[in-house]
């Protein structure tokens, strides 16, 4: 890694090393007082439907500023930086739209293996968390889909640092669901239509498998489903139906009564694992929704599945 470089100006920028994305950090430093940074990176909403190769994430360099001190969201910040803890402050901005992200929940993870969270963004896109200095972390946006890694942050072992880091958050795209026709335009003397709700993503929970016309959950599954329990517990707002698919091979009633059972399933895992089962449809499609043909065994294993996605 490139040794911090102190300028002039008393200014920290952050710079992405690798995939061509920029990020700014400032920070001001001085003996005994208190250090703001602030960054700013382009990053991809990393939820996937299916196991994918994380992409290359961003490593920080850092420079010094004096803008993040009393950076804050909609409310006052909560936290206040310490001679042992950062006070980490993102601003996630939607990249097309150039308007903040609510609702994201931001996840750092040091090399110990110690998980760190934000609160869900507010209107103002804003989430905080203090974390420990002198480590290095994985920023991670938590989602139901695949969690990859966002970019890469070192915390100097610098007292009362505050980090304020902004990220260019581009949504992952369910194209099952992104193909909405858009609405007809509205004739002379024709009411307004309401407009239409674009569709919420879904994503396969890839791992959670069970035994041939069983509803027992292999332990195999419990990775996966700690994933989702991960997401709810720290995203309070979150609602999520879970759903079963299956092939058509058999009868299709009995088909759905199984993929219900293997639904339910994992709902009941999820609640042992200490989330309110209100915040959980379980709900069976039998062989409703394939996701490809049913005419070859691998087209039939694809549909064999377990989804999930917010209400």
């Amino acid at each position: 890694m490139t040794p911090l470089r102190y300028l002039p100006c008393g200014a920290l920028f952050l710079l992405a090393c690798g995939g061509g994305s920029t990020a700014n950090q400032d920070s001001t430093m001085g003996t005994g007082s208190a250090q703001s940074s602030e960054s700013e990176q382009e990053s991809a909403d990393s939820a996937s439907s299916s196991p994918s190769s994380s992409t290359s994430s961003m490593e920080f360099k850092t420079q010094h500023s004096t803008t993040a001190g009393k950076a804050h969201g909609a409310t006052p910040s909560k936290i206040k930086a310490t001679a042992t803890h950062a006070a980490m402050k993102f601003f996630v901005v939607d990249k097309s739209k150039d308007e903040p992200v609510v609702g994201i929940v931001i996840s750092m993870k040091s090399k110990d293996g110690k998980k760190y969270y934000t609160g869900e963004t507010d209107s103002a896109g804003y989430g905080e968390v203090l974390v420990p200095v002198g480590q290095t972390y994985e920023l991670v946006y938590l989602s139901l889909g695949q969690k990859d890694i966002t970019a890469k942050v070192t915390v100097s072992g610098d007292p009362r640092q505050n980090i304020k880091l902004t990220l260019r958050f581009k949504r992952w795209v369910d194209t099952r669901v992104a193909r909405v026709s858009p609405p007809e335009p509205v004739k002379p003397g024709e009411a307004a239509r309401p407009p239409v709700e674009k569709p919420k993503p879904v994503f396969r929970l890839e791992g959670v498998n069970f035994p041939s016309n069983s509803s027992d959950l292999l332990p195999e599954s419990f990775e996966r489903l700690n994933g989702v329990v991960e997401y709810m517990t720290y995203k309070e707002s979150a609602r999520i139906e879970v759903s079963g698919h299956t092939d058509n091979v058999g009868s299709a009633r009995k088909n759905k009564a199984l993929s219900e059972k293997r639904a339910n399933a994992c709902k009941e895992y999820l609640v042992g694992m200490g989330i309110d089962g209100s915040r959980i449809e379980a709900v069976g499609y039998g062989d409703e929704q394939p996701i490809t043909s049913n005419d070859s065994d691998a087209g039939r294993q694809k549909n064999r599945r377990i989804e999930a996605k917010e209400l």
